[in-house]
């Protein structure tokens, strides 16, 4: 029988380090779509040694760099992936066969997320679904930036149990200099949509984060990395709220 056709998606920025690896985990795909918003690495240069399909969109915005993307693409089914993941082998097996007759319009995948080149398997950081194979006429990036999430209009969405493998922070200034990235264009969105923040609840919710990512989801079985990655998650949900509250003084 034969299958439908898949469009793989990707977004960029400055990824020499991780655009090689990923894109030679899913060149079996019919079509490579890059989008790369102004590197200054040779991002570009390596993604064009895997597909001729690479294009320049100005940043706007995650979900709106990845639709875009979407728009992109020529076939029906989206594999959209970050350039610091990989599709394993048992990821290309399972698309092959499953586009051959689909049972659902979307597909959530586990993470295996690797953290200074651990995997950490709590403090939510595992199994950390993800929707990334769907039907382009059926779903789109919706969320709230920069967490963006594929929203599948029909709800035929099924969970799997093959993981993408995520490697995410190779250091410790990485990671706070993203936390502090996210945590600023999380407070701006959430301000935006009419998020108002009382400056005597952030410590209740900044003391509720560690004790839920240390404690309730148990981070502290993944050793000093968990306290690490604990402590990450408090930080960026105090600046998170900080500045929430920061952009409704100055608008009172």
């Amino acid at each position: 029988m034969e299958r439908e056709k898949l469009s793989v998606t990707i977004i960029t920025h400055n990824e020499e380090d991780n655009i090689r690896k990923c894109l030679e985990s899913v060149q079996w795909a019919d079509e490579i779509i890059v989008i790369d918003s102004g590197s200054t690495d040779s991002t570009v240069e390596i993604s064009r040694e895997f597909t001729d399909k690479v294009f320049f969109n100005p940043w706007t915005g995650m979900k709106e760099q990845k639709q875009y993307a979407v728009e992109k693409a020529s076939h029906t089914w989206i594999f959209s992936i970050d350039a610091d993941e990989r599709a394993t082998e048992a990821i290309m097996q399972f698309i092959m066969q499953e586009l051959k007759n689909p049972d659902h319009d979307g597909y959530r995948f586990p993470r295996q997320n690797y953290f200074l080149g651990a995997w950490l398997k709590h403090g939510g950081w595992y199994p950390d679904h993800v929707l990334r194979l769907f039907r382009k006429d059926q779903g789109y990036f919706g969320g709230i930036n920069p967490h963006d999430k594929v929203v599948i209009k029909s709800n035929k969405v099924t969970t799997l149990k093959v993981p993408i493998i995520h490697h995410t922070y190779k250091s410790i200034s990485q990671y706070v200099a993203k936390q502090n990235m996210y945590s600023s264009i999380s407070a701006k969105e959430l301000f935006i949509a009419g998020k108002n923040v009382s400056p005597y609840i952030i410590p209740m919710k900044v003391l509720w984060k560690f004790i839920e990512t240390y404690f309730v989801k148990k981070g502290f079985l993944d050793g000093f990395r968990g306290f690490v990655v604990a402590m990450g998650a408090t930080y960026a949900v105090f600046w998170k709220y900080v500045q929430i509250w920061e952009l409704s003084d100055k608008n009172r």
